[in-house]
């Protein structure tokens, strides 16, 4: 087996969180003209956020100053094996180009969740891309408790007011023909307002109302043979290991919880932040973090590696 080659690669995110930088690569190299995040090898005896505030000052003349772990993700090329060590960087002093060298043929700001317009694009960045697209917030539905209407006002306001998370809806005990019409009623209110909607364990209900994509228990990942055929696909997962089976199945993104203790799950003390960063080091696919959260809660959460976080009762 040929030798796996560590890269620290850059996700840079302006300040409204919108856009994303890609950077073209030079003549002379390999892929010369293919689009990629900018980024470089990892020296030996150097960490990823190392190698990426150096390679980004040495590229692109900025200096890093806030960064935090993302995703991992390994592609064979041609010519070497790598594993890419992606990292969101959302501060840095210095302008691109300006400030120091700039070691790519070009560079350009695309908009997040919409194709990008450049091309050729390096294939490794394909599942970059629409991680990409996927929000940084779910909302985790609970009509048994509060009831549909009130849930579904709750949401509406959300939604109105500008905030365009993922939308799960969960609520397994309500009677088949509630669910389904609290269901229609969700995706109806998101898609209008642009969000996007998945349905926890019930492949035909999603389909029937035309929601996004389905998530699945931790169970239901556990007996998944292949990804399910969606746009987008998710799982809640309890330990590393169940994350590493998102992966292998290629599915979208992973919950993994509960952090803090949680009403729903009394029982459980929860993983605190070193524990989550723990289940989540290496994953291939965006990790939401879950349990007993607030939206005060996003920047620990992004710090110890989340793509963001899952609210149920704490939005």
């Amino acid at each position: 087996m040929s030798k796996i080659v560590e890269v620290a690669a850059a996700v840079m995110l302006r300040a409204d969180g919108r856009e994303f930088l890609l950077a073209q690569r030079p003549e002379g190299k390999v892929y010369a003209g293919y689009w990629e995040f900018p980024g470089g090898k990892v020296e030996p005896g150097e960490t990823v956020r190392a190698a990426l505030v150096r390679e980004l000052h040495e590229e692109l003349g900025i200096v890093v100053s806030e960064c935090s772990p993302w995703l991992t993700r390994e592609f064979t090329y041609p010519h070497a094996t790598v594993r890419l060590h992606f990292w969101r960087v959302t501060a840095w002093t210095g302008e691109i180009g300006i400030s120091g060298p700039l070691e790519h043929a070009a560079v350009d700001w695309l908009e997040r969740g919409k194709t990008p317009t450049l091309a050729p694009i390096l294939p490794a960045n394909g599942p970059i891309l629409k991680g990409l697209a996927l929000p940084e917030t779910m909302l985790i539905s609970m009509a048994e408790n509060i009831g549909a209407a009130a849930w579904l006002a709750r949401l509406e306001a959300h939604l109105a007011a500008g905030h365009r998370p993922l939308v799960q809806v969960r609520d397994k005990t309500l009677a088949a023909g509630q669910r389904a019409d609290f269901a229609a009623a969700v995706v109806a209110l998101a898609h209008r307002h642009g969000s996007r909607v998945v349905i926890n364990d019930d492949p035909a209900l999603a389909r029937d109302c035309g929601a996004d994509g389905v998530h699945l228990s931790a169970a239901a990942l556990a007996d998944c043979a292949q990804r399910p055929d969606f746009e987008w696909v998710g799982a809640s997962c309890h330990a590393a290991g169940e994350i590493a089976r998102a992966g292998q199945l290629e599915l979208d993104y992973a919950l993994l919880g509960p952090v803090l203790p949680t009403p729903t799950h009394p029982e459980a003390a929860g993983l605190g932040w070193p524990g989550f960063a723990a289940g989540c080091a290496g994953n291939t696919l965006p990790v939401f973090a879950l349990g007993g959260l607030r939206e005060t809660a996003r920047a620990d959460a992004m710090a110890h590696g989340a793509h963001g976080i899952a609210l149920m009762r704490g939005w």
